[in-house]
């Protein structure tokens, strides 16, 4: 937990907004939204099947943030025709996959 902790609050940046030992709560989208990461006496959901996505317009400096703290990107920021989302991937401390990305299109967000 402490190794996902730091992680979540260095590596991303994220505010805690609760920590229940055993689960930390994080704000997110200036505390309108959040986020947590809890330890669990038995894994159910194995780590690669799993992918959180993060959605940001600053792809780049998000990458060279996480980068720049030696958390080990799969790959620099780019472009991806199937999804058409301009992104990167890095694997947190237990293994789970986050994906920031962006969406190049103004109109992605319907509930807009």
């Amino acid at each position: 937990m402490a190794r996902a902790a730091r992680f979540y609050e260095e590596g991303l940046g994220l505010s805690l907004a609760l920590d229940q030992g055993g689960c930390r709560i994080y704000h997110v989208v200036g505390g309108q939204a959040y986020i947590g990461i809890c330890q669990s006496a038995e894994a159910r959901l194995a780590p690669a099947s799993i992918i959180f996505t993060l959605v940001t317009q600053d792809v780049d400096g998000w990458y060279e943030r996480i980068n720049g703290q030696g958390w080990e990107c799969e790959h620099p920021p780019s472009y991806n025709e199937v999804y058409k989302i301009y992104h990167f991937f890095v694997r947190d401390p237990s293994g789970y996959r986050i994906e920031i990305q962006r969406f190049p299109q103004s109109d992605w967000d319907q509930s807009r």
